[in-house]
């Protein structure tokens, strides 16, 4: 098999698009806290163009970093990590990333030890997602792509089977496909708004789409482009003729600008094969772009994307801490900002308009930055401490 070349020991590429959708990601949870539009951005009866585009530019931050984290598994085994090191790393880190999103990042949304309800949300997907690539890895890389992208395709064929057509079964297949919340007793539920299909299969392909990093840095360029071209294009053609690949239709509104929302407006929950399309085919195909010589704007980007684990949970703790911390300033009941701003007590007075809360992400960004560049740099220069690659 090729190994990576000293060149790519560290892929810059990479690193710079992860960090780029790690960045654009807390423009969305700053909009979650602090917006005064108190209905889904995507909700065409309701909301505005900007609006709109500022929740749709983050739906391609999940869908970049699953696939991602499946190509980083495969480099790691490309730099010489037999497959059972990977696989046993896959697993520890699957299942830790399943603790955090219990222990950690269910109270960073909500600032309360009430664990009633657990949420099954990205670091769910990621974990779980992890854990099956462990098995994965055993095959033929692309025998792993080949059922990663089959899934991927063929997911939407299951849309109508509901957990109460399952029987006993239906609670794996909320956890695997619907969603739904189910109720273990009286006083827990889980709720898997991150159903793993087709997540394990977004994981699997990005798995795959490593071996494309390991080609000649022309071919690979080449390869990259094409490859996302392709599937933008895939996108534009399966939407228009709604038949297949997301469970609503698009469809003409009174404008040619809401006809176009209404054409990008794809399903996240379970992610679409069109929303699939829609984010990583556009991701493959700037990926070339970003495999040059670091600018200042690289260095910023790669820190997040070298630390995105540490820098996820950081950016939801400090995130809702701001909320907090400016309904005291402003006058406003701190309480009003605690809870989870998706609960129906939320106050639909508290939050504030658009370029208040873009202004507020900068500097969320900026105050975060020389924290992760300060833990990026202990985490390069620390490499014995095994902790740190769980990071």
């Amino acid at each position: 098999m090729p190994q990576l070349s000293e060149r790519h020991d560290r892929l810059v590429s990479v690193d710079v698009l992860r960090g780029l959708v790690m960045v654009i990601m807390a423009l969305d949870h700053t909009r979650d806290f602090f917006t005064s539009a108190h209905f889904s951005p995507t909700d065409l009866s309701k909301t505005s163009v900007a609006l709109f585009f500022t929740r749709w530019i983050t739906h391609f931050c999940a869908p970049v970093f699953v696939f991602l984290a499946g190509t980083g598994a495969f480099l790691s085994f490309s730099r010489g990590k037999n497959k059972s090191e990977l696989a046993t790393f896959l697993i520890t880190r699957g299942l830790w990333l399943i603790f955090l999103q219990i222990a950690v990042e269910t109270f960073a949304w909500d600032f309360t030890a009430d664990y009633t309800q657990v949420e099954g949300g990205v670091l769910w997907a990621i974990g779980w997602s992890m854990v099956a690539l462990a098995g994965l890895v055993f095959l033929p890389v692309g025998l792993t792509s080949v059922f990663g992208v089959l899934m991927i395709a063929s997911h939407n064929l299951l849309d109508g089977v509901l957990p109460e057509d399952l029987g006993k079964l239906g609670p794996l297949w909320a956890v695997l496909h619907t969603g739904d919340i189910i109720r273990i007793s009286p006083s827990l539920a889980l709720e898997p708004f991150y159903p793993l299909i087709p997540w394990i299969g977004v994981m699997a392909a990005g798995y795959g789409f490593g071996t494309v990093l390991l080609l000649d840095r022309g071919v690979q360029r080449r390869v990259l482009f094409r490859l996302g071209c392709l599937l933008t294009v895939l996108f534009i053609l399966l939407r228009s003729v709604n038949i297949y690949g997301d469970p609503t239709p698009w469809s003409p509104q009174d404008s040619y600008t809401f006809s176009l929302l209404s054409f990008l407006n794809c399903e996240k929950y379970p992610p679409s094969l069109l929303y699939l399309l829609m984010t990583l085919g556009p991701a493959i195909a700037v990926l070339p772009w970003f495999d040059r010589k670091p600018g200042r704007l690289d260095g910023f980007l790669m820190t997040f994307g070298r630390v995105p684990l540490f820098y996820y949970l950081l950016h939801l703790l400090f995130i809702h801490q701001l909320a907090v911390t400016l309904a005291w300033v402003t006058g406003r009941s701190p309480s009003a900002a605690l809870g989870d701003p998706f609960t129906p007590g939320y106050p639909d007075s508290y939050g504030y308009d658009l370029p208040i809360v873009y202004l507020l992400w900068v500097l969320v960004v900026l105050t975060l930055y020389p924290i992760c560049r300060r833990f990026a740099s202990l985490k390069a220069h620390r490499r014995h401490w095994r902790w740190l690659r769980y990071s």
